[in-house]
């Protein structure tokens, strides 16, 4: 059976509902809401990490809010993946993997210190 694949707006949302489960950050719904129309499959999305860059207002390279650094990292981790990481159901597990690929294991002060202010380690 051939699952669809997901959109830009499908793999935000998953990553905003993972790292703000209790819809907290104002700047996660920020983000999710410039991505929300989004239908593009990912797989179609030549540098989505551009995308990701511009809808979170330069949050990417500047690190302005670790939420939305943490998000755009889940989904670029998602993205890459052949599964799109149906297989990675903890949310905290799913934080932790996204950081490691993301920074090589050394994420940015800001963006080590929200994950353990969760409870995420590595």
């Amino acid at each position: 059976m051939d699952r669809r694949t997901p959109t830009v707006a499908d793999l935000v949302h998953r990553a905003v509902e993972v790292c703000d489960p209790e819809d907290r950050e104002e700047a996660l719904g920020r983000f999710e809401r410039q991505l929300e129309d989004d239908d593009e499959p990912v797989t179609a999305v030549e540098n989505l990490e551009e995308r990701l860059a511009l809808a979170s207002e330069g949050a990417d390279y500047e690190i302005e809010d670790p939420a939305v650094s943490l998000a755009s990292a889940v989904v670029l981790y998602l993205a890459g993946r052949k599964d799109h990481g149906e297989d990675v159901r903890d949310p905290l597990e799913l934080m932790r993997l996204a950081a490691r690929l993301q920074w090589h294991g050394d994420p940015p002060a800001d963006v080590a210190d929200w994950l353990a202010d969760r409870g995420v380690d590595d």
